[in-house]
């Protein structure tokens, strides 16, 4: 879900800590709440080559009662309804092995445990969902490229494995996320490649907007790559 709220990492903390009070307010400590952020929250929270993101999407275990918090602290911070939601969990990137993979981040009020996927993991999220229109390439060079300057690099056997574990085969990956993975690690060059990817997807989403424009009913979830991909051939 997309929002015109950024949230940061300052923020999107705030918002979880009071989150946690209102609910513990409301609930006592008897049903505790477990939340994995994903998507651009968890790049926010766990790397600094992005200051903000407008998805706060999660995976949340908790009983329904969750919500009227959540939509409190909405109301109270004139957030969107949905600010946090689990409607990743109807992607094509969602498994049920996450928990598996993710790790600790925070607990709040000590009702509220917070986790988030990061590294290898996330990559290939980020790859198996590969819009070409939003941050998921280009987030995925900014992780190579994070790792790479703190001396830990990722190599593609440790991307191969962690598709793996998520999916069953890295070839349930998309076979154009799998060449661009591919190329990416070959290049090496992360920082540079950032910026062209960057900008390669500013250009798309720009492109769909004024496709979506002139032909109004057109644009649908599985159609998307191949609209941009003719739109920039008609281009150039």
């Amino acid at each position: 879900m997309l929002f015109d709220h950024p949230f940061n990492k300052e923020n999107l903390d705030s918002y979880l800590r009071e989150l946690a009070k209102d609910y513990r307010r409301k609930n006592g400590r008897s049903m505790p709440v477990e939340i994995i952020l994903i998507g651009g929250a968890a790049v926010v929270i766990n790397y600094g080559f992005r200051e903000s993101t407008y998805d706060m999407d999660a995976i949340i275990e908790a009983s329904s009662s969750i919500k009227d918090s959540i939509n409190y602290i909405g109301d109270k911070h004139g957030l969107p309804n949905g600010w946090l939601n689990a409607d990743f969990m109807k992607t094509t990137s969602y498994t049920p092995k996450i928990i598996l993979y993710s790790r600790f981040y925070k607990t709040f009020s000590n009702v509220i445990n917070v986790r988030t996927i990061s590294g290898e993991y996330l990559i290939v999220m980020k790859l198996m969902s590969g819009r070409q229109y939003k941050y998921d390439l280009s987030d995925v060079i900014g992780v190579l490229w994070e790792h790479k300057k703190a001396g830990n690099p990722i190599n593609m056997n440790s991307i191969i494995k962690s598709a793996e574990d998520m999916y069953g085969a890295y070839e349930k990956l998309p076979d154009i996320s799998r060449l661009f993975i591919e190329k990416a690690i070959e290049n090496n060059e992360y920082e540079e490649l950032y910026n062209k990817v960057r900008q390669t997807e500013i250009e798309n989403k720009s492109l769909l907007l004024k496709f979506q424009e002139d032909y109004p009913d057109a644009l649908k979830n599985d159609n998307v790559n191949d609209i941009i991909a003719s739109v920039r051939k008609k281009l150039h």
